[in-house]
């Protein structure tokens, strides 16, 4: 054997050697994760029970802060920098912002949010248990459970001895299901998290099933619609002078918004109110209206007022050429007005990042034995926090968080059994996301 090539079988045994001490080490690492996550999964229960039954929808300021108060702690304990910023700038309760930084790897943003759609004046709001395994709560799934899964996989990489070679910043928002305004100041703490990071985690709830995430989320804009015609007697619709009126004109849009649009791959568009006649006046909201007019009268105004929501940003642009194109081609002795909303929710389109995300994800649940995972159809992902780190972060996925079903109803459910698996497959994704 010549002396280069026992070099060459020398340095092939110590590569060999270093790779297996490598995958020793990290197969130990992620038994402690597993570990910790096992004996702490009875006192995280505890604490997603005691937080479901403190109020927190969006306009209970002083419960969403008492919530953000009980995570703030348990980060605090794990050796969190934390505060809970003030909302009075948007008028909602503020966020919990923490963070963990190290010199090492990559950095994590973390998001969740502390508000539900249920209000002080809700009849749901505490919990109970519908078998061994099902709890019944307002926010449950939307999403204190999401966020109890983020402090327990914190707590699992603490104890794991890593937590301090990574750097994480968590938001957990006050204001996720009704958006403080301006929108650019109550998502100010995300998109400057999102500047700051390398990988964006939200931990909703996906679309109930723990086999899959959200690699791509639509966004949402919000519209308005204004038309007018002329006002004359009913015998003289359609005639040159008087024309069709507002509410023909306005028939005429909607038709040919469907016609032009509904066929788009996971575009949808939806008027959801509508008022018209002789005298319309609208609530100062917006969310609501009054009119008036007679069986005998062309209709002079209508107003109408809908959402729109696109894959990707492009996807948005390209339909809302097409609407005021179809606007523009009005009916005789009518005008409209086509406006849509400032900011809105962006879109998370998917992206190469994204999607190897999903691939890490996936085999992290294989290797656990739960199974693979797959992306959710944008069609039943809605707009969520995580739309707003789109276009700083080089990845980013949703739906970590707990498994469940019926969110925004009394009948809202969390999984419990999910709840230390769901914990094991984010503190290790972000153990390997952290070594590649």
């Amino acid at each position: 054997m010549t002396s280069l090539h026992s070099l060459f079988i020398i340095s092939l045994c110590l590569i060999i050697s270093t790779f297996s001490h490598s995958q020793a080490q990290k197969g130990k690492t992620e038994q402690k994760i597993i570990k910790s996550i096992d004996l702490n999964t009875h006192y995280y229960t505890t604490l997603l029970k005691e937080a479901v039954n403190i109020n927190s929808g969006t306009m209970n300021f002083e419960g969403v802060h008492k919530v953000g108060e009980l995570f703030k702690k348990e980060l605090e304990a794990l050796g969190f920098e934390a505060e809970l910023t003030s909302g009075k700038d948007f008028n909602r309760s503020g966020h919990l912002v923490a963070h963990h930084h190290s010199k090492k790897g990559p950095k994590f943003l973390l998001i969740g949010h502390l508000d539900t759609v249920f209000e002080l004046d809700n009849p749901f709001q505490t919990w109970s248990m519908k078998n061994d395994s099902i709890m019944n709560g307002p926010g449950v799934a939307d999403m204190k459970g999401g966020d109890v899964i983020i402090i327990l996989a914190m707590k699992a990489l603490k104890e794991a001895g890593i937590l301090d070679e990574m750097s994480i910043e968590i938001i957990m928002t006050g204001d996720e299901e009704k958006s403080g305004s301006p929108l650019n100041l109550s998502k100010k703490a995300l998109t400057e998290s999102a500047k700051w990071a390398d990988i964006a985690l939200g931990f909703e709830n996906a679309d109930g099933d723990p086999k899959t995430i959200v690699t791509s989320r639509r966004g949402s804009l919000s519209w308005s619609l204004e038309v007018k015609g002329k006002a004359a007697h009913s015998s003289q619709v359609f005639s040159e002078k008087v024309g069709t009126g507002s509410i023909y004109e306005t028939s005429r849009i909607l038709t040919a918004f469907y016609q032009e649009l509904s066929a788009e791959p996971n575009l949808t568009f939806n008027p959801g109110f509508i008022i018209g006649g002789t005298q319309v006046e609208m609530d100062e909201d917006g969310g609501g209206g009054s009119a008036h007019g007679k069986t005998n009268v062309v209709a002079q105004s209508t107003m109408v007022r809908g959402d729109i929501r696109a894959e990707s940003t492009e996807q948005l642009e390209r339909a809302k050429k097409i609407m005021h194109r179809i606007v523009s081609e009005n009916l005789p002795q009518t005008s409209a007005i086509l406006t849509f909303s400032e900011g809105g929710y962006p879109p998370l389109a998917r992206t190469e990042g994204n999607t190897e995300i999903l691939s890490y994800y996936n085999q992290v649940s294989q290797d656990l034995g739960f199974g693979p995972v797959t992306a959710v159809n944008p069609r039943n992902a809605g707009a969520a926090d995580i739309s707003f780190t789109s276009g700083y972060v080089e990845m980013a996925t949703d739906g970590l968080g707990l498994s469940g079903a019926d969110d925004h109803t009394i009948h809202e459910t969390g999984n419990l059994n999910m709840l230390p698996i769901q914990a094991k497959k984010a503190a290790i994704l972000m153990y390997r996301l952290s070594k590649k």
